[in-house]
């Protein structure tokens, strides 16, 4: 369950654009939807790629492309990138579970300067309209597991709802805290969700720390470990840390030629999820997870091609 963005990619032949939008370089913006399309109209469509985006739907493209049943809830709009976004999570097999409005849907536009920098003007739209009282009553009685973006967090009603009933359903929940002033902002809720309801959490050095105000490493996975079943510390280069009640697990990073780091942690998620539904051990869980990461940041943007889930699917099958 996420936000369902359409991810365009635009190449910049110069950054001069980006003054003339006034977008600084490497920022993330939040716009309206006349600003979307004027930077899209601004670029034009110089090797223009889209793909249905945001961080869950990047987690459950992983997790179908390795062969999972998957779906995936959301809001969209009744326009060409709504129906586009449909569409795209269908060709893998992912159900879409799509709620409608009549604002448009939702855009992550990224901009790709010469030196690969990235910048976004990212125009939420309908992602963020979806309600507690949106969920199907039904929609988690086919799944084992739920896996929750932290973007949501700052619609508790919306995440409350979802995890009680995840919860009815005998469905793990698994939460990734997504960026530190989510974390920062909704700090008290998260908590008490995470204690209350999430099975498996995710979080990178700096969300963690924010969450448990100011611890590091394996002080901040052994804080964390008291109010979750399993905890995930996504480490970058350094690996991970992962941690199931009293186990302790070391997870070193796969060597890579990093090009963007989009969708790296959506990709660790995917992975390690994987070796979860296939009863792997919390060892092959991250090896996979970390595998899938390091591949991912060899392209440009948050998704591989088939040629490359092709390859990977065979190297995650050796680790298996």
């Amino acid at each position: 369950m996420g936000n369902a963005l359409v991810d365009i990619l635009l190449k910049l032949e110069n950054d001069l654009l980006l003054e003339t939008l006034a977008l600084p370089k490497g920022s993330m913006q939040l716009v309206d939807s006349r600003t979307a399309a004027d930077v899209i109209r601004a670029v034009g469509h110089n090797g223009a790629t889209k793909a249905s985006g945001g961080s869950a739907a990047n987690t459950i493209h992983g997790l179908a492309n390795l062969g999972v049943k998957t779906g995936f809830l959301g809001k969209v709009g009744k326009d060409e990138w709504g129906a586009f976004f449909k569409k795209d999570m269908e060709s893998l097999d992912i159900d879409p579970i799509l709620l409608e409005s009549n604002t448009q849907s939702g855009r992550a536009i990224a901009l790709i300067s010469p030196d690969s920098e990235r910048t976004f003007a990212t125009y939420l739209g309908a992602a963020v309209e979806m309600r507690a009282e949106d969920i199907p009553s039904d929609v988690f009685s086919d799944y084992s597991y739920l896996h929750i973006e932290g973007y949501l967090v700052q619609n508790q009603e919306l995440i409350e709802e979802a995890v009680k009933r995840a919860r009815q359903h005998g469905v793990k929940v698994s939460l990734d805290l997504a960026s530190f002033n989510v974390v920062e902002e909704n700090l008290e809720f998260l908590r008490g969700i995470v204690r209350d309801y999430v099975d498996i959490l995710f979080a990178n050095e700096e969300e963690a720390k924010s969450f448990t105000e100011g611890l590091e490493d394996e002080a901040a996975l052994e804080w964390m470990g008291k109010l979750c079943d399993m905890v995930i510390l996504k480490l970058g280069a350094e690996g991970s840390l992962i941690k199931h009640k009293t186990e302790l697990v070391r997870v070193k990073a796969v060597v890579a030629n990093p090009v963007d780091t989009t969708g790296a942690g959506d990709l660790y998620a995917a992975g390690f999820l994987y070796g979860l539904i296939n009863s792997l051990s919390l060892k092959k869980c991250g090896d996979i997870g970390a595998l899938l990461s390091a591949r991912v940041i060899e392209v440009v943007g948050p998704k591989m091609d088939s040629q490359m889930w092709e390859k990977l699917s065979k190297e995650v099958e050796k680790l298996s």
